[in-house]
């Protein structure tokens, strides 16, 4: 069975994609330590941020917006990649998951953050091939470093779903990658209407 893709009405614009229509994703909360690299530091950059001191988003609301969309209200997270605004034009939403890019407008590169179903151990990280059948992986605390393919990512395992922040290698560093993975959050209240627009 074909599982059909629902884009948001902004992903029809994906010529802005590599400039205009973009807007800062905010830095904010990083997620739990139990979910994210232990071997990376915080960023001065995102806790300077004005969007550190932003209004958590109302998990009712996040549920209701993403069940209208057609999405599990527990797949919805953002990131606050250092130097990358997110492209507000790139956000998907299937049965599968949640998809949404982050530009850096100087240099081009792209950070994909991609949610959906799913579980990871040591033993099958390699076997998940998400973008290459001949992959590396690593643990890097509690998350895991894979590549392969021309691409890097770091993979959270939540509860029931994982959480992938992933960019072609040679574009975007292990680091930056890292204290990506380190900022997954839920969305502020004032991120609603651009990650799960009514």
């Amino acid at each position: 069975m074909i599982r059909t893709v629902r884009v948001l009405p902004l992903l029809l614009l994906p010529v802005l994609l590599a400039g205009c229509g973009t807007e800062k994703a905010g830095a904010g909360t990083e997620a739990s330590n139990a979910s994210a690299p232990s071997n990376a530091s915080a960023s001065s950059k995102a806790s300077a941020s004005p969007k550190a001191s932003a209004s958590p988003a109302d998990p009712t609301e996040i549920a209701a917006r993403a069940r209208a969309l057609g999405l599990d209200p527990a797949l919805v997270y953002v990131i606050d990649p250092p130097g990358f605004t997110l492209a507000q034009q790139s956000v998907g939403a299937s049965d599968v998951g949640l998809s949404i890019a982050y530009t850096d407008l100087k240099s081009g590169a792209v950070i994909n953050l991609r949610v959906e179903p799913g579980t990871m151990t040591d033993a099958n990280c390699t076997t998940q091939a998400a973008f290459s059948e001949h992959m590396t992986c690593v643990r890097d605390g509690n998350a895991w470093y894979r590549t392969g393919g021309g691409e890097a990512e770091y993979v959270l395992a939540q509860k029931g779903h994982l959480v992938h922040v992933a960019a072609e290698q040679g574009k975007v560093t292990r680091a930056v990658l890292r204290e990506a993975a380190r900022s997954v959050r839920r969305p502020y209240e004032s991120e609603l209407p651009i990650v799960l627009p009514s």
